[in-house]
Parts: C-alpha cells; sequence; structure tokens
C-alpha cells in the first residue's frame, strides 16, 4: 500500500445511514440504570481513600475547592460526551465518535487507549479491594503470600495477588450471563454506597468543627509541621489546589462509561445525556460532602492517607460508624469494580466489528446478547495485570487514556460545529453531522453557514491553539515565566476570538448538544492538556509501549481488514459488474 493510500486511509470517517438504530445487543438500560451505572463506577476509591491522601500533604482543607475544579474538568467533558451521544447512539463511546467525525487513525487511537484506561482501571480496582478486605484481616495474605511465593522485580508487586484475580474472575461471570442482570445488581450496590455516604456525611457533621479550616501555622504540633504547609484553609498555596485537582480528577473517571451503552440504552439519544450529567452531580456533591466532613472532623495533617474515615471515626469514638463504613467501601469498590470492566468488552466489541481488531472479538453470544469473548478475554488481561502488578502503578496508568479521549472528543465537538458539509453527504447522515440550514446563531461577521474557506480557518486555528495550550501548560508546570505565559494567553485568547469569527452549524436537531462553542470544548482541552502534563515521566514511558504496541496491530491488520476498505472495495466491483453488463447489452 502506497504512503499516500495511507494517508487516505488515516482520514477515512464512519458513515453511520440515518436512523440506524439496528444492533445485535439488547436494548434495556433506562435512565435510571444509566444513572447508576455512571455513579456506581465512578464513586469507589475516591471517595474513601482519596479526600484524606489528598488534604493530608497536597491541597489542606482546600481540597474541597480541589474537587471542585476536577469537578468543572470532568463536566466540561461529560458536555462533550453528551453531545456525541445525542449524535452517535453506538457502542464504543469516543471511538466512534471520532470515528465518526475525525478519521479512523485517531479513532484507532482513542480507542487502543480505552481499552488500556478500563483494563487497567479494573485491575486497579481489584488490587485496591484486595487491599483493603486484606487491611481488616491485619494483612494476613499479603505476609502469607510474600512468605510462599515473593516476587523480587522492581517494576511488579511484592507477590502475587491471587484474590484480586479472582474478584475480576467473578465480576467477568456477572458480566458474561447479561447486561441486565449484573446493572440490577449494580444498582443495588450502588444505593447501598450512597446510603453509606450519607451516613457518613451526617454522622460526621455533627463532631465537625469549622476551627480546624482555620489553624493557624504556629499552632501545628512540632512532629508535623515540617510537612503541614502553612495552616489555614490552603496551606499549600493555589499550588497545591491544582495538584490536587490534578489527583482529585482520577475520582471522577467513570461517568464516560454511561456513553459506552449507545447500543443497550431504549433511548440513547435522550436518556445518556441525561444519566451523565446525573451520575456527575451526584458524585460531586459526594466528594464534596465528604472532604468537607473529613477535613472539619480532624486537622488535615493528622489524616490517615490510606483509610481516612476508619481512622477519623475511631478518633472521635464512633466505632459502629468505622464498620459501616469499612462494609459500605466493599460495596462501593464492588459498583466500581463492575463499572470499570461493563465497557471495556463494549469498545473491543466496536473495534472488532470495524475490523480495526481482530474480527472474532466481535461474536455476540445468541443466549446472552453480549460480546462473550471479548468479555472473557479482557476479563482475563485485567485479572493478570491484577494479580503481577503494584497497585500504584496500576493507578499511575490510569487517568492518561481518559484524558486524551476527553481532549479528542472536544475537539471532535469543535470540528463537527465548523464544518463544511456537503448535501449529498447529509443525505446519508443526518445524525451524525451536522445539518447545512441556516443556523439561527449566526457569527460575529454574520455569517450563517460554514464554508470550505472557513472551515478551513477554524481547523488550523484548532491545531495551532491546542500546540499552544501544551505550550502554556508546559510553562506552568515547570518554568512560569510570567512574560512567556503572557503571550501565550493573548495567542490562546486570539484562537478563541478567531473561532468565534467562524460560522457554525446548526444543531438544533440534537436532543443535547454543548453550550457556549467554542468556549467549553476550547477550556474542555486546555484544561485537560494541562492535567496530562501533571503525570510522571514512568507514566509517559508506559503509555508509548503501549501505543506502539497498538500502531502495530493497526498497521499490520486493522488497515487491511478495515470495513471501510471492505465497503469500498465491494462498491468498486459492483461498479465493474455494472459497467460490463452495460457493455455486453
Amino acid at each position: 500500500m502506497s504512503f499516500a493510500r495511507i494517508l487516505a486511509s488515516f482520514r477515512r470517517c464512519k458513515v453511520l445511514e440515518d436512523g440506524d438504530q439496528s444492533t445485535p445487543l439488547a436494548r434495556c438500560l433506562g435512565v435510571l440504570d444509566l444513572t447508576g451505572l455512571g455513579t456506581g463506577s465512578t464513586l469507589g476509591l475516591g471517595v474513601y481513600v482519596l479526600a484524606g491522601a489528598v488534604a493530608k500533604s497536597i491541597a489542606g482543607p482546600a481540597v474541597t475547592i480541589s474537587f471542585l475544579v476536577a469537578a468543572i474538568a470532568s463536566a466540561l467533558a461529560a458536555l462533550s460526551y453528551a453531545e456525541f451521544a445525542s449524535r452517535v447512539p453506538k457502542a464504543g463511546s469516543a471511538y466512534v465518535y471520532s470515528y465518526v467525525s475525525v478519521g479512523e487513525f485517531v479513532a484507532f487511537t482513542i480507542g487502543w487507549n480505552l481499552i488500556m484506561e478500563y483494563m487497567i482501571g479494573t485491575a486497579g480496582i481489584a488490587k485496591g479491594m484486595s487491599l483493603y478486605i486484606d487491611s481488616l484481616c491485619n494483612n494476613t495474605m499479603a505476609a502469607r503470600m510474600t512468605e510462599i511465593a515473593p516476587i523480587h522485580v522492581s517494576f511488579l508487586a511484592d507477590y502475587p495477588d491471587f484474590f484480586a484475580f479472582a474478584l475480576v474472575g467473578v465480576i467477568t461471570v456477572l458480566l458474561s450471563v447479561g447486561v441486565q442482570e449484573s446493572t440490577k445488581l449494580n444498582n443495588v450496590f450502588t444505593g447501598l454506597n450512597l446510603i453509606t455516604v450519607i451516613i457518613v456525611v451526617v454522622a460526621g457533621a455533627i463532631y465537625s468543627d469549622p476551627a480546624n479550616w482555620r489553624i493557624q501555622q504556629a499552632d501545628i504540633p512540632e512532629e508535623y509541621k515540617a510537612k503541614a504547609g502553612t495552616g489555614g484553609f490552603a496551606p499549600f498555596g493555589v499550588a497545591g489546589i491544582m495538584a490536587g485537582a490534578a489527583k482529585c480528577f482520577f475520582g471522577f473517571i467513570g461517568f464516560d462509561v454511561v456513553a459506552t451503552t449507545g447500543e443497550e440504552a431504549k433511548n440513547p439519544k435522550r436518556d445518556i445525556p441525561l444519566a451523565i450529567m446525573l451520575s456527575l452531580l451526584i458524585v460531586f456533591l459526594s466528594y464534596f460532602s465528604i472532604s468537607t466532613v473529613l477535613t472539619m472532623m480532624l486537622p488535615y495533617y493528622e489524616q490517615d492517607a490510606d483509610a481516612p474515615f476508619p481512622h477519623v471515626f475511631t478518633i472521635v469514638g464512633l466505632t459502629a460508624v468505622k464498620w459501616i463504613v469499612s462494609i459500605g467501601a466493599i460495596f462501593a469498590l464492588c459498583t466500581s469494580l463492575l463499572g470499570a470492566m461493563f465497557p471495556l468488552p463494549r469498545v473491543i466489541y466496536a473495534m472488532g466489528t470495524d475490523g480495526l481488531l481482530f474480527r472474532p472479538l466481535a461474536a455476540i453470544n445468541s443466549k446472552t446478547k453480549t460480546p462473550l469473548t471479548a468479555t472473557v478475554l479482557s476479563g482475563l488481561m485485567a485479572a493478570i495485570l491484577a494479580t503481577i502488578f503494584n497497585l500504584n502503578q496500576l493507578i499511575d496508568m490510569m487517568s492518561i487514556g481518559t484524558l486524551l479521549a476527553y481532549i479528542i472528543v472536544a475537539m471532535s465537538v469543535l470540528i463537527l460545529r465548523y464544518e463544511n458539509v456537503e448535501p449529498e453527504v447529509q443525505e446519508l447522515t443526518v445524525d451524525t453531522k451536522p445539518t447545512t440550514k441556516t443556523s439561527s446563531n449566526t457569527n460575529l461577521l454574520g455569517s450563517k453557514q460554514p464554508t470550505k474557506l472557513t472551515s478551513t480557518i477554524a481547523k488550523i486555528t484548532m491545531a495551532l491553539s491546542f500546540v499552544v495550550a501544551i505550550a502554556a501548560c508546559a510553562l506552568l508546570r515547570w518554568e512560569q515565566s510570567v512574560v512567556a505565559l503572557g503571550v501565550l494567553g493573548a495567542l490562546l485568547i486570539a484562537s478563541l476570538f478567531i473561532l468565534y469569527l467562524q460560522p457554525r452549524n446548526d444543531v438544533e436537531s440534537l436532543s443535547f448538544s454543548v453550550p457556549l462553542v467554542p468556549l467549553v470544548p476550547y477550556l474542555s482541552v486546555c484544561i485537560n492538556v494541562y492535567l496530562m502534563l501533571q503525570l510522571d515521566y514512568e507514566t509517559w514511558i508506559r503509555f508509548v509501549i503501549w501505543i506502539i504496541l497498538g500502531y502495530l496491530i493497526y498497521f499490520f491488520y486493522g488497515l487491511k481488514h478495515s470495513s471501510l476498505i471492505e465497503k469500498t472495495t465491494e462498491e468498486l466491483n459492483n461498479n465493474v459488474k455494472e459497467e460490463k453488463r452495460a457493455g455486453t447489452s
């Protein structure tokens, strides 16, 4: 295949027929099921561990603001997901969205990273759940396994965690049985999790003291002064709040699981956007309330970073509440584990259906109506990762794929809004491309319809602003040169103004659309770039290795077996046959 043909393959986009709602999967999920799935997959390790860890040494009581910043970043991304869910009601989440709007190469990249995110997320939560349960048993399993089968490899765990392997195995069986059965169990566990959060907030509020948000540096005990910052509400300053936000972002990973259910939702165009926003709101309120109560009950420097609530309730003498929280945390981790693994086989199924991954992975079981092969294989891989890797190593890899997915979805929203759509294309893709009728939202120059020129200007502006955003965020992360930041900031504002000058496509026919375009997706891209650059270099190295492995699969298999190239070949063959018939007649 020539280089020119390869480049053309990179840009080919998937076309969905108007009104195409056909699917071999079972459409059985309503708003309640989808909201429970999104809430359960998100409200897990974060609420029981993250608040204490970030408050203790990163943000102090201002962890509440860190959660707010992380929630805003997630909400901006959620708006883009919600619009695409109303455009493309298909399984595969950001993978399908980018395939329809940006092109095959970007779609494969994002799909491959989603597989990494969900697989490592499943393994990480299983590992965390195993460690949490083991801690309630005085670390008996860890001590015994370290004695029997120690692993002396620096980048692996200290011992093989077969309990974590078993936990992933149980979830794999549940998801293989059927989506409706597994979501019913998820709804029960999510309800118990929310009840636990309410109990914690109510009990904690009784023992809260606002004075713990106003502790002066002179009043901090000597044994804590070295690592307690300057005291007060934000003892580590604005830098601590933003660093905390980067950590707290981990607690909001999971709402995008709702977007992978496009072929299993009863009314995807309405239910998915609504469920995304509802689940994100519930999770934010839970995190904000929990972190407020936690830091008011006990000074931030005395928090336990690994198990904050059992520690704080033991100190105030509420032993019964301590055990309620411990049991509730187990239910929370169960829902997180189910929610983390739920989208994994569906992304693999979507990519297998398109021929970008091996087609046997797209097989649907006739009885359960689930992608059984993809479920079993992904469960096995996640179980192996949970068995041999350390929890911190797994957590470090979770965010990078998610952030990249958020960036591409936000950029895709911008591309679709400014794209020049030809009438003949629209007849095939009413739902996946913006309509070209006169827009009710005119641009600043009074033009009402994108042209090829304005579309090109918009795309070039987006590309340049992305590069400038990377440079600006890198300066914020390492150099913090005021003059350079001022110049780059001015360029970002100028780019945004140029985008506002270009005409945009009308989206009145969509059940949900991102408001304040281009501002909202533009901010989403900038914030997510900043959070990506907070990750350490080891995470980036692992990420690059994973990407290289994926591209080997794409170039040696997906490029040749893509459904789009097969469809094009079939159309060419049909055209040749028609010409031969015409010639003979």
